[in-house]
């Protein structure tokens, strides 16, 4: 089995359920505020302070970074979490917030997908998975819109199949939302992408 890492981010709180035996979780900065209003004691704490107040318990591994850096505490996260032989990876409280950490979390999810690693985002009303050349299955949601975004450029075979709007051998490009809002015609659906990295949506529909 993989080793699963949890990364708690600081974007804006939402509610995760708690991290399943032997996974290994990180909290980035004010996501350690955030593991501490789940009741969740985190294997490491990374940052660079400057969103967090808390003080960090004894016992809990601390890396502390500078302000001026290159990565955000959230990709400073997940390039541990590699380093550290983690190939299943789930990152909450990664969105909301402000625009440009959303973003950058959807390009450290995009990252992760090419070192071979299963990641994705998760919160109550979204989950957003990258694919990287490969297919995956999905369940079907009521009340939710299944959508599908060329990420690193141009992707190519991508085919969804079990759902209302299908594609076969399609292009899709990050330029033009092409598989946007779309919707699940059968029990689950089936995504794969033959060159290029996706970023799939699962989006909670309003009302």
């Amino acid at each position: 089995m993989s080793k699963r890492c949890l990364i708690i981010s600081g974007g804006e709180y939402a509610p995760f359920p708690p991290p399943v035996a032997g996974c290994f979780v990180i909290a980035c900065d004010r996501g350690y505020e955030y593991a501490r209003r789940a009741g969740i004691r985190p294997d490491l704490v990374v940052g660079d302070f400057d969103s967090c107040s808390a003080d960090v318990e004894e016992g809990v591994e601390l890396l502390r970074f500078p302000p001026e850096k290159d990565d955000t505490d959230t990709m400073l996260a997940l390039r541990i979490a590699l380093a550290r032989g983690c190939r299943e990876i789930r990152l909450v409280c990664a969105l909301g917030g402000r625009l440009d950490h959303t973003l950058a979390n959807l390009q450290a999810l995009v990252f992760a997908a090419e070192q071979g690693c299963a990641a994705r985002i998760c919160s109550p009303d979204t989950e957003i998975t990258a694919l990287r050349e490969g297919s995956l299955r999905l369940p079907r949601r009521e009340g939710f819109s299944l959508s599908v975004f060329a990420a690193d450029g141009v992707c190519r075979g991508v085919c969804l199949r079990g759902a209302k709007y299908p594609l076969e051998d399609a292009e899709l490009r990050p330029g033009l939302p092409l598989g946007v809002s779309n919707e699940w015609s059968a029990p689950e659906a089936e995504i794969s992408v033959r060159e290029g990295t996706l970023l799939i949506v699962e989006a909670r529909i309003p009302g």
